[in-house]
């Protein structure tokens, strides 16, 4: 059996006193990801700890969960900006949805143009609230941020490890030296405007 590394969540700002957290969800099934019991392992603080789900809680679209092991706002607020992993079954994911990939999946994958012209390589995907972006490193070691939508990604091809990708005009071009931006000062003190 293979299996896959998912985010389900990344832990943000502590809520109240007691410990609870709110969550960016990163999954579709947060009812079963997070269902008490649930342990996820992660490092904070420099340390390898265990955090199992005591409870989770739904207030105005928005996910909130406390954990057996955090009692107290401080310990809650050192956890802001970890992911929760969970490992799952390869083969039972990509019967739930054919055309959902996670991250570990499109990371290395080769992404070529419609035309067949190499754009890059995947070297990530960043998740922001609207979408998630697909971050390209091109041949020329640029990173590029192409959104993972279908009129712009048409195709994942897992098996071939190609993405097709349509991106707009210019997205992946080179700024030419002049249109870089001003080479900074290195001679005389700095100066600000007061």
């Amino acid at each position: 059996m293979s299996t896959l590394d998912v985010i389900v969540a990344t832990i943000g700002r502590a809520h109240g006193l007691r410990g609870e957290v709110a969550l960016i969800l990163r999954t579709d099934q947060p009812e079963e990801r997070l269902r008490p019991g649930a342990a996820f392992e992660v490092d904070s603080d420099g340390r390898r700890r265990t955090l199992t789900v005591r409870g989770t809680r739904l207030q105005q679209d928005r996910w909130y969960v406390s954990f057996e092991e955090v009692a107290d706002r401080t310990d809650a607020e050192s956890l802001r900006g970890i992911d929760l992993e969970l490992a799952v079954d390869a083969e039972e994911e990509a019967d739930v949805d054919p055309d959902a990939w996670y991250p570990s999946q499109l990371e290395g994958l080769a992404v070529r143009h419609v035309d067949g012209r190499e754009l890059g390589v995947v070297a990530g995907v960043d998740h922001y609230p609207a979408q998630d972006l697909l971050v390209v490193r091109t041949p020329d070691r640029r990173r590029v941020q192409l959104p993972l939508v279908e009129q712009l990604v048409p195709e994942v091809d897992l098996a071939a490890g190609v993405v097709t990708a349509d991106p707009p005009g210019g997205l992946f071009d080179a700024l030419p030296e002049d249109e870089q931006g001003p080479e900074p000062e290195t001679s005389g003190p700095a100066r600000t405007e007061r």
